[in-house]
């Protein structure tokens, strides 16, 4: 596969010398002439991402196939249109399955490993560990509760119950996106994602409320007046995440096939560029360390807190995803204001997944999918308290870094200009 021009020249040794190091050319250029990339990141704002994460909650877990997950996607395309993203479309898919079967108290919860505290005079990675794993790798260290509520009652809060009440129910599903169409290149696309579907009887504040405010905010500070970028941008909000990826699949199904066909020909509109990349953002918040050997979680974020960046180690584009993925790590190096990024190559049950074998692919996330997330490091993860009152500023300022780190990346990657 040939490798975008874009990638290539992330890993030049001028631009890693230059590009990267952090100095702003010398002379006569105003700031924003010489580094328009640190003009753009400075436009994210904490208080304004954490209203975004705010306004998606107001239609509780957006669960897929209700009407409140409807309402979400109608407020969030008019959001994006408000933002002069006027290149905004919708897709549709078919679900024909139940998330739930049905919604009252009787229903068991799902089955929860126990949590051991180990032996006495053994190792952490010896102690006994419960069954219900989704990592078939043995889990190491300490664990915690992990699995998806599936009571009502157990949201104490009688309100946000009653706006999670409808039960899903089968049919046609649409998901919005919009694109910023490249000046120099239209035929050439970086998809930014996240899925705007939840469930657990919360507001989906974290899963994935935290990962689709970045979406709109990049697609807010990219689409404003003056901004240019030479390769084009679409910025997607996934639904039915929680079923099974079903919306991403669902593009990947109909679109790989028609990338690059320019329609009508001789018109230069291109319905579906090239992909490119390929960046997802899911679960954004909440890095507040492994559990204790109670299996409980601190409620202070750790000290060593980062942004997760994981590609596929085992998919077809995995060095092409790994040359992404550091891209943006460096991307953070220069950019981010508060958190480091590490990357790895565990990428697992997120939208990126289904573009994996087809072009560079990556995730941020708060945690490592599989090593943190699936086996406790999140306590609100499906849960009734994965509410926006349950995380602090510092945790919001997390899922901003990250936001910072995509921004960034995506401004050098896709050729970000800025005019007066």
């Amino acid at each position: 596969m040939r490798v975008p021009a874009s990638l290539l020249s992330f890993s030049s040794p001028f631009l890693l010398m230059a590009g990267l190091s952090g100095q702003v050319p010398t002379g006569s250029q105003s700031p924003e002439a010489s580094d328009p990339v640190r003009t753009l990141v400075s436009r994210l704002d904490l208080e304004r991402y954490k209203t975004t994460i705010k306004g998606l909650t107001q239609f509780g877990d957006r669960r897929q196939g209700t009407d409140r997950n409807r309402a979400a996607t109608d407020w969030i395309e008019a959001e994006l249109k408000g933002y002069g993203c006027t290149d905004t479309e919708r897709m549709q898919f078919d679900f024909l399955g139940r998330q739930l079967a049905r919604i009252d108290s009787s229903v068991a919860p799902a089955p929860r490993p126990a949590t051991v505290a180990p032996a006495p005079g053994t190792a952490p990675s010896q102690a006994p560990r419960g069954t219900a794993v989704r990592n078939p790798n043995p889990a190491k260290g300490f664990r915690g509760r992990t699995g998806v509520n599936v009571r009502p009652d157990a949201q104490t809060d009688t309100t946000l119950r009653a706006l999670n009440g409808q039960p899903d129910t089968p049919g046609p599903r649409e998901q919005v996106y919009c694109t910023k169409i490249g000046a120099t290149h239209p035929e050439e696309m970086y998809i930014i994602g996240a899925h705007m579907d939840g469930h657990g009887f919360g507001e989906a504040a974290n899963d994935d409320g935290s990962g689709t405010a970045i979406v709109m905010e990049l697609a807010r500070i990219l689409n404003a007046p003056g901004v240019q970028t030479e390769r084009s941008i679409r910025f997607v909000l996934w639904n039915n995440e929680e079923t099974g990826l079903n919306g991403s699949r669902a593009y990947v199904e109909q679109r790989k096939d028609l990338q690059g066909i320019e329609q009508p020909a001789g018109s230069g509109k291109y319905p579906e560029p090239r992909w490119l990349g390929m960046i997802q953002h899911d679960m954004m918040l909440f890095d507040h360390g492994m559990p204790g050997p109670d299996g409980v979680v601190s409620t202070q974020q750790r000290r060593e807190a980062d942004v997760n960046i994981e590609f596929g180690g085992a998919s077809k584009q995995a060095a092409e995803s790994q040359k992404l993925a550091w891209a943006f790590r460096r991307a953070n190096d220069r950019y981010a204001t508060d958190f480091p990024a590490a990357v790895g190559d565990r990428m697992s049950n997120t939208d990126s997944a289904p573009f994996q074998d087809f072009v560079a692919a990556i995730s941020l996330r708060e945690n490592e999918r599989l090593a943190h997330i699936g086996t406790g490091w999140n306590p609100h993860w499906h849960q009734p308290t994965d509410v926006f009152a349950t995380f602090s500023d510092a945790d919001f300022r997390l899922g901003l870094n990250a936001a910072q780190t995509t921004l960034a990346a995506i401004a050098q990657l896709a050729g970000a200009t800025l005019t007066p």
